[in-house]
């Protein structure tokens, strides 16, 4: 089976480093940045046209921006099977830009697809070997169109807020005497061992554990309200609907 990325950016390079291994072979394009002939020398595959990728791939990857659907749709009359990750741009846009196309499947994944450990909020139809080969890359939730901006809003943008905290714990460790690269290791692995009790516990349950009444965490957490990280992450969320809404 063959994939072809047309958009080569951010995105498009971590969903392909996810399926190293899961295609025959992988091919890149862009608008003219380079990166396609960048990533597919990363990536052992080919950067060649919008075209050809129209013409070869079995399934054809949508990543370019949103604005560009229309000028690259024309170079795609000839994909059949299309993942969409254009952000704000719904099924029936899609359709009517791709009308030869027999599955189109809407997909908002995050960043955690590169080590295939991704959400993925999905909307449309495909067949069973590309539901398979996007399971892949992490969790697949099915969701209705309506809601695809708030799910972006949290399992999209969230990557960037969560390692805005850590970066921000791991300096405060670094400025009372800790080595630079021990603080970063403890609070990364301390994350991974707090998603995994995320999964089985609820928030407010995982705090109540961890913060002893009376306790050092307790006083932290009271920091924190204090100071608004509630609210500050709150607007972070809004602040990101509102922008995609525009």
């Amino acid at each position: 089976m063959i994939v072809g990325f047309v958009g080569s950016g951010s995105m498009a390079a971590a969903m392909a480093r996810g399926w190293v291994g899961e295609f025959e072979e992988m091919l890149f394009s862009d608008g003219g940045s380079g990166r396609a002939r960048e990533l597919a020398a990363r990536m052992r595959g080919e950067a060649v046209s919008n075209a050809e990728i129209s013409r070869h791939a079995d399934l054809v990857v949508l990543a370019v921006k949103p604005d560009k659907l229309d000028v690259v749709a024309p170079e795609l009359l000839g994909a059949r099977e299309v993942v969409s990750v254009l952000a704000v741009t719904s099924l029936a846009q899609l359709q009517a830009a791709l009308p030869g196309a027999e599955h189109i499947l809407r997909v908002m994944p995050n960043v955690g697809v590169e080590v295939r450990k991704g959400v993925l909020c999905a909307a449309g139809t495909a067949t069973d070997l590309v539901w398979m080969k996007m399971a892949v890359l992490g969790l697949i939730v099915e969701i209705e169109e309506e809601h695809f901006d708030a799910a972006t809003a949290v399992m999209g943008c969230s990557p960037a807020y969560l390692a805005l905290a850590a970066q921000a714990i791991a300096e405060a460790g670094i400025a009372d005497g800790l080595d630079p690269e021990l603080a970063r290791r403890l609070v990364t692995e301390t994350a991974v061992g707090t998603a995994e009790l995320l999964r089985r516990y609820d928030p407010a349950a995982l705090r109540r554990a961890v913060a002893s009444p009376g306790g050092s965490t307790e006083r932290g957490l009271e920091a924190l309200e204090r100071e608004g990280a509630r609210r500050a992450f709150a607007a972070a969320v809004e602040a990101s609907l509102e922008r995609m809404r525009e």
